[in-house]
């Protein structure tokens, strides 16, 4: 997403919000590496959402395949971005969701948020997965090996 000093600015650009397919775990971890050389964030948290394989009606989920309105959840994040930001005592925040197909065991959501302390990353973090789930129209089909579907209903 972009750094609280650029919000400052106004000068927020817009970054990816979905990945196609699942996330990789080098991109999580070069998304991390690349804070070291902000000395001023003292905190950061991550959240990972991976694909279960759920049994639904019998029947064992083999991936989600994800579609979404994007401009409308781009528009929906940035709501919630700005929100947050002016809440807590943030330095950035990062937020990636899979579109298309994602296996059981694959990541398909990333967020991940720094702050020069660590209560407002915990406090910010939970609240904004949260939101996240209730807020953003992605839409997930449940897949399963028989070549069956069932839309997901997030508790």
């Amino acid at each position: 997403m972009e750094t609280k000093k650029e919000t400052e600015k106004g000068i927020a650009k817009k970054k990816a919000l979905f990945i196609e397919g699942p996330i990789a775990p080098d991109f999580i971890a070069q998304s991390i590496a690349k804070h070291q050389s902000k000395t001023g964030i003292g905190a950061h948290d991550i959240f990972l959402g991976q694909v279960r394989a759920d049994e639904i009606d019998g029947k064992t989920v083999t991936g989600i395949a994800y579609t979404a309105y994007e401009e409308m959840a781009h528009e929906k994040m940035h709501e919630i971005r700005e929100d947050l930001f002016g809440k807590y005592d943030l330095s950035c925040m990062h937020i990636y969701h899979s579109l298309g197909e994602v296996a059981v065991g694959e990541i398909c959501l990333f967020v991940f948020v720094s702050s020069p302390h660590r209560k407002a990353v915990f406090e910010a973090l939970h609240e904004l997965v949260e939101r996240i789930k209730k807020e953003l129209p992605v839409f997930g089909k449940e897949l399963f090996g028989d070549d069956s579907y069932a839309w997901k209903v997030n508790k």
